[in-house]
């Protein structure tokens, strides 16, 4: 799908606030990522709480994958740039993710999942981002959907960046999921060099980019490679212009903040510490799902 609609160019672009650089961690049984988007960052990104990179050529870094484990009040989004991973869960899910795919779940009042790698060799690359759900939705019932790369929304500009549109809305296309309360909007974004790319976004939403291949600038900033940068929040800006020297490609953040107390233990994400001991209570006592 082509897009040409002049009418959605940005006026005002917001400007970069700060440069995070991730640290290098890992989670499940021994998957070496790196966190992006850590705990310390969930109040300025609400309502995003984590985003994690991973992307390994080594089998020992991803073979063993994430057994099972628990979530509660809020949703995962993991996006599969290369490899094969398969998801089971307490709800009785079951999907395969592929190369370009999107697996999207809910984890509501409980869901126990496991995430395992379906390789033996060769690239597993992606990202899983934690979207906060708003209280009134923390104890929903879990929900999960599979998106293979054919399903999720894409065009290109007249630009040439093509563009996948997960969730939210870009160039009149609106993205694979939609989200009331959180309006999030998630991009992956790929610029040829030279090319520009701009995207409308409410002021009042907190944004950030990560540059996951080449380097990107915002305004007099640059943004080099594993990178993120959190955009400033501008009553004056409009949305975001993104500039590429050379062949690039970013995810591009950006969600309206619940503005909610924000207490969590682990997988466990809720409003309260009180809603914290329950959440550990009733997973001890297998009642979480």
């Amino acid at each position: 799908m082509n897009s040409s609609d002049t009418a959605l160019a940005v006026r005002q672009s917001r400007t970069v606030e700060q440069l995070i650089v991730g640290h290098p961690t890992s989670d499940g049984a021994g998957v070496k990522l790196t966190r992006v988007l850590t705990q310390n960052l969930q109040r300025r990104l609400d309502p995003y709480l984590m985003l994690d990179a991973f992307g390994s050529d080594n089998p020992d870094d991803y073979i063993a994958g994430f057994p099972d484990h628990p979530h509660r009040g809020f949703e995962t989004i993991t996006y599969m740039i290369a490899g094969r991973m398969l998801h089971r869960d307490s709800a009785g899910h079951e999907g395969l993710l592929e190369n370009g795919g999107v697996q999207w779940m809910t984890a509501g009042r409980g869901v126990i999942h496991s995430e395992i790698p379906q390789q033996e060799h060769g690239v597993m690359e992606g990202f899983q981002l934690w979207l906060n759900l708003p209280g009134r939705d923390k104890m929903s019932a879990p929900w999960y959907r599979d998106f293979a790369a054919a399903d999720l929304p894409k065009f290109t500009t007249p630009d040439g960046v093509a563009v996948t549109v997960i969730a939210g809305e870009s160039h009149g296309v609106t993205g694979a999921v939609t989200r009331e309360a959180s309006a999030p909007t998630y991009l992956d974004v790929h610029l040829p060099a030279g090319s520009r790319f701009e995207q409308t976004l409410p002021p009042g939403h907190n944004a950030f980019v990560y540059v996951y291949r080449g380097e990107a600038r915002i305004a007099d900033t640059a943004l080099p490679v594993q990178r993120m940068a959190i955009l400033r929040n501008q009553a004056d800006a409009d949305g975001v212009v993104i500039d590429a020297q050379a062949e690039t490609r970013l995810l591009l953040i950006a969600g309206q903040p619940l503005n909610e107390p924000i207490a969590q233990y682990g997988p466990f994400v809720m409003n309260t510490q009180q809603e914290i001991y329950q959440a550990v209570n009733d997973f001890r006592a297998g009642r979480l799902a």
